[in-house]
């Protein structure tokens, strides 16, 4: 796998204190003898665990007076409580409290919180661009001081410390297979333009270029990519889709259309491990993008730590692979019993996605991308300035020349800032005036910068 900075740089001169009785993994949990039995991976994938659940003494005791984690993430709460079993089983005096949450809940309001002196979440998956300011309000937890730091890549990790990768994402597309011949799909990403299999509404694709195209933006450069959008929607005339990814995967399996752009490769070996007749193919280069996991400061933060050493361990990788088949970060499990679809990603280039790019580049690709979407769906989008009269469900109310217009805000795909930062439609308020983009009434947001 070819990946920018991709040399493993080993720590040295690592000091930690052990206590014993503790650290031993000689007989696996019951939960751990389970996912190996179930998942029919072979012994070595542990070999030397013992070694990487060796924690310093000063978390083993100062988590036994806390008592409790808080965990915030994107998995389901089944593949939660699936992969967090052997931690508990190792550690039974962490109450773990779990809550799977929007980008809301699980990073503004942990935020909004910093920002009076408490703590709500200990651990956060899935920050995003937000990243930047976590770190700006010193709100972290620096991670590389543990001893697990170093079984993930360098371009899987925070340079300074202060994220490290939670789990891979293969972003390219699923087909159906009653409805698409394999042979027909394009090698390449540039031929996929004009290829009748992927051309006149056969294509069902979802308003997440961050996903797929934001990638090849890093390695192809923003004329490359601002051209290939352009030919994408001119030429290929995809039926443009609101539902999310992995519905998207479903309406192909329905006959919606044929192929769902993008789609995940776990996401899509799940519904095909059930019968259904779906496939993934990834053109070359493999768009890659990793999520990234931050500890709150102040908080429960020997088990925070712990957790985390333990998340990064062969352990804790396996485990999450068993629940909900994340390709793991572990730098000696990025193998092929690892991966949903193994053949259309081992040996490929790999287009690679570093989360601190989303902050500039997302902005640079919606400015030409977000007008071709709506341009594809016969909408044009306006600008206007107004005072929003009123916040409802998702929805804000303004005069435009003395008409009532409402718009659409999504927690996804609405940029909004207020008073020149980062906020969330939560944060918005009757009376601002916003300088307010959207596709027309009733339609959507794609950006609103207020002031109060």
């Amino acid at each position: 796998m070819t990946l920018r900075a991709y040399r493993i740089i080993a720590l040295a001169g690592f000091c930690l204190a052990f206590t014993p009785g503790l650290l031993a993994a000689a007989d696996l949990p019951k939960a751990t003898q389970k996912i190996m039995k179930d998942t029919q991976l072979p012994p070595s994938v542990l070999e030397g665990l013992d070694q990487e659940l060796q924690m310093p003494a000063e978390w083993l005791a100062g988590a036994q007076k806390e008592k409790q984690l808080r965990v915030s993430g994107t998995w389901d709460l089944e593949q939660f409580l699936a992969f967090i079993a052997p931690f508990r089983e190792r550690y039974p005096y962490i109450d773990v409290k779990y809550s799977r949450g929007t980008r809301f809940d699980r990073v503004t309001k942990p935020l909004l919180a910093f920002k009076t002196g408490r703590v709500i979440s200990d651990v956060i998956s899935g920050v995003g661009a937000e990243f930047q300011v976590f770190k700006d309000l010193n709100a972290l937890e620096n991670l590389g001081k543990i001893p697990n730091w170093q079984n993930v890549p360098p371009a899987m990790q925070q340079k300074d410390g202060w994220w490290i990768g939670q789990r891979l994402r293969y972003w390219c597309m699923s087909y159906n297979t009653q409805k698409v011949n394999k042979d027909s799909l394009p090698k390449t990403w540039d031929d996929l333009i004009g290829n009748p299999a992927l051309s006149n509404k056969k294509l069902g694709m979802g308003n997440r270029p961050n996903l797929w195209l934001l990638p090849m933006w890093e390695m192809k450069g923003e004329t490359w990519t601002h051209n290939y959008s352009e030919k994408l929607f001119a030429v290929n005339k995809p039926s443009l889709r609101k539902e999310g990814m992995n519905a998207l995967i479903e309406l192909a399996i329905a006959g919606e259309f044929d192929v769902a752009l993008p789609a995940a490769e776990y996401r899509t070996k799940q519904l095909l491990d059930k019968g259904a007749p779906i496939a993934w193919h990834c053109p070359e280069p493999v768009p890659m993008t990793i999520s990234e996991m931050v500890v709150m400061k102040g908080g429960n933060t020997n088990a925070s730590l712990m957790f985390v050493n333990w998340f990064m361990s062969r352990e804790g990788q396996v485990s999450q692979f068993a629940s909900d088949q994340a390709p793991p970060v572990h730098k000696d499990l990025q193998t092929k019993e690892f991966l949903a679809f193994p053949e259309q990603i081992l040996g490929r280039q790999i287009a690679f996605l570093d989360p601190e790019v989303l902050e500039t580049d997302l902005e640079k690709l919606a400015k030409f991308w977000d007008p071709l979407w709506y341009s594809g769906m016969g909408l044009k989008l306006q600008v206007v300035t107004s005072k929003l009269d009123q916040i409802v469900k998702g929805v804000v109310r303004f005069d435009v020349k003395g008409a009532v217009h409402n718009a659409r805000v999504s927690d996804e795909r609405t940029r909004i800032a207020i008073n020149g930062e980062s906020s969330e439609a939560e944060d918005l308020k009757a009376g601002m005036t916003c300088e307010i983009t959207y596709a027309g009434n009733n339609q959507d947001v794609t950006r609103l910068e207020c002031k109060e």
